[in-house]
């Protein structure tokens, strides 16, 4: 089992407890222009302090187009092969939605969750080959009132993936406002969720991102971005939440990093002491 220096493991029994940290990057998107937003993801990712995850908003290479023709790239393209490197790069998971145009000639809104190969480091540009392990989650619950259902096809699985020893549940922004579908079963630790909000919607974002760590008994490590397109104003609400609802926020409308750290022994004592999981319908 791999461990990076700012995992901090404790062992009882045969259950391993740790605390990661994970940074949230709230960035300004520019519209359509995905080498621009891969140089200001990156210039925010090396800033930020040494994490095991770094998180992207939906759509941040592009902004939120719910046309992705001409927009969205290949399973194999630009901006996933970018996240490979830098999650070698980091040895970090790095997570953000992207649009895809796959292979059947659908479009997806997907979330990719990149993690290094703990086998092969990195070594800069010297032509070494890495491994990488890629798992996605397309989003299930389109955005309707936005027409984002009039070109992408829904997601029909529920993804969690696991990264040293902690077990995430993919989700994006429409998604939050369904809590069947992110039902927790006792199957995750903490919820992602990055989005593309819109400022006039800001308190239903912040009340329902404390809600679903309340309610689910999880982190939830909410995304947003700031800026404008050419429809929507956006003011961030970037959000670390505790499994008390708890929220850390980024500052109001700026572009900025948030940096916290999850503590899986005291997520699994209060869960074990106050047993909502187990006792819900």
């Amino acid at each position: 089992m791999h461990f990076s220096a700012n995992l901090l493991v404790q062992k009882c029994g045969n259950v391993y407890f740790c605390s990661m940290k994970v940074t949230l990057i709230q960035m300004d998107v520019a519209w359509g222009e995905p080498g621009t937003n891969r140089e200001t993801a990156e210039r925010a990712m090396l800033s930020a302090e040494k994490s095991d995850l770094y998180v992207l908003p939906e759509m941040w290479n592009t902004g939120y187009n719910v046309e992705p023709e001409g927009v969205a790239e290949s399973e194999s393209g630009e901006t996933l092969e970018w996240m490979k490197q830098m999650a070698a790069r980091l040895d970090a998971a790095v997570a953000g939605s992207i649009a895809v145009r796959c292979e059947d000639g659908t479009y997806r809104n997907r979330l990719y969750f990149v993690k290094p190969d703990p086998l092969t480091p990195f070594r800069g540009n010297n032509g070494q080959s890495s491994m990488y392990n890629v798992q996605w989650y397309d989003k299930h619950h389109l955005f309707s009132y936005g027409g984002e259902d009039e070109h992408y096809t829904p997601g029909k699985e529920r993804v969690n993936v696991k990264w040293r020893g902690v077990r995430f549940r993919l989700c994006m922004c429409y998604d939050l406002r369904f809590p069947f579908w992110l039902r927790n079963k006792d199957d995750y630790d903490a919820l992602i969720c990055v989005a593309s909000w819109p400022a006039v919607r800001m308190h239903a974002w912040l009340v329902l991102l404390c809600a679903r760590a309340i309610e689910n008994q999880c982190y939830v490590l909410g995304v947003n971005r700031v800026g404008s397109d050419p429809v929507c104003e956006y003011n961030g609400g970037t959000s670390f939440v505790d499994p008390y609802g708890m929220p850390t926020t980024c500052p109001e409308g700026k572009a900025s990093v948030l940096t916290q750290t999850m503590d899986l022994k005291h997520l699994r004592h209060f869960r074990d002491k106050f047993p909502v999981l187990k006792e819900m319908d």
